[in-house]
Parts: structure tokens; sequence; C-alpha cells
């Protein structure tokens, strides 16, 4: 068995299960933990307040104007990259069809972004992780609650961003072996992903949405 199929295949397995299940384990975990229990009378109707938390997500979403001067660069670096990963990952030509053959899905509406389009938006989402990397190390407060998951974190999407540019481009090698490091990377972010501060992508948006929803019940805003 070469390193590229070990990667693609025993590994891809392993660290899709792990995935799942752990996913799976803390969202389940979190719901058990309940509600408080409540020492007010509920002020408005379920109705209103879902639609109050609905508000606040989209409120939470963006940067408060009264702080925008100061947060506006490192929340244009933060919602970059993460937009460059969203778009390489889900609508990059290469991996609609890892996707497709890994689920088995054979739907032609999946639209894909031009490869030349992509390869652009790849060097940048590069570019704009390091420079939220060296921000991270040179601004004294988020240095300081920066820690072994953060660093760990952005190892592993270098790993995996450089070495699909380098896959693409053909550079540093063989291409099988560059792919299997890529993969490789792509199989230790799933297996890490449940037990970091990526769960947050999990999190972040029903958050938003409950704080808001249990604010407007109590009749305070958020």
């Amino acid at each position: 068995m070469t390193l590229l199929e070990f990667s693609r295949g025993p590994m891809l397995h392993f660290a899709l299960f792990v995935f799942v299940f752990a996913v799976l384990w803390r969202l389940i975990s979190t719901f058990m933990l309940g509600w408080r229990k409540r020492k007010s009378e509920w002020r408005t109707t379920s109705g209103s307040s879902a639609v109050k938390g609905a508000i606040a997500v989209g409120n939470r979403s963006w940067p408060h104007p009264e702080f925008l001067e100061r947060t506006a660069f490192g929340e244009a670096v933060g919602y970059g990259y993460h937009i460059g990963l969203f778009a390489i990952i889900l609508l990059g030509a290469p991996h609609v069809i890892f996707w497709k053959n890994l689920f088995g899905i054979s739907a032609t509406w999946w639209p894909t972004i031009p490869s030349g389009i992509i390869h652009v938006i790849s060097v940048v989402t590069i570019f704009l992780l390091l420079i939220a990397t060296i921000r991270r190390y040179m601004h004294p407060p988020l240095r300081r609650i920066s820690n072994f998951d953060d660093w760990f974190t952005l190892v592993i999407l270098f790993g995996l961003m450089i070495s699909g540019v380098m896959a693409v481009f053909g550079l540093g090698g063989r291409y099988e072996i560059i792919l299997a490091v890529h993969i490789i990377s792509f199989n230790v972010l799933l297996i890490w992903f449940p037990f970091s501060k990526l769960m947050h992508a999990f999190y972040i948006l029903p958050a938003r949405f409950f704080i808001g929803y249990t604010h407007a019940k109590k009749g305070a805003s958020t």
C-alpha cells in the first residue's frame, strides 16, 4: 500500500469516523446540559423571540460601529480567510469531485469556480492566514489568550493549504507524495476538529440565536 492509498483509504475512513462520532458526541452532550430553571416569567411569545434570535445572529456576525475603527483590519482578515477556505473546499473543482466520490453524489448542479480563480483565492487565503498568524503573535492580548489549540490548528491549515497549492502547480517533488501529504493534512484536521476550538463552526450560530432568543423572552434586547 502506497502512502497515497493509505491517506485516502484507511486513514481517511478512520478520520471521517472520528469526526462524525466526536462532533455528534459534543453536540449531544451540549444539548443534554439542559436549560436553566426559570426564575422569572417570559415577557414575549416564542415566535417573537425566535425572530429576535435570528436578528441577533446577524447583529453578532458583524462588528459594532463603535469598535469598527479598531477592529476593522482583524475582522477583514478573519472573514477573508474564512470565505477563502469555504470557497476552496466547497467550490474548487478537485474538491467537488472528491466530495461527490466520497458520498456517492452524482448531481450535476453542484457549481464550481474556474480553476484560475481558485488558484488566486488559494494564494490570497494563505497570505491572509499568514497575516492572521503574525497578528496573533504580535498583538499582546491575542498572544496571551492563544494556546496550543490555536497554534496547532494554524500549523495544520498551513500544511493543508501549502501542500494543496504545491500539488496543483507541481512543486516540491512527486505529485503523488505531495497529494498524499495534502490528504493526510486533511485527515489530521478532521480528527483534530471535534476536540479543538474549530467546533465553533457548529456552535457559533446556534449560540448567537440562543442568546438573542433568551434575552427576548426575558424582555431584554441584545
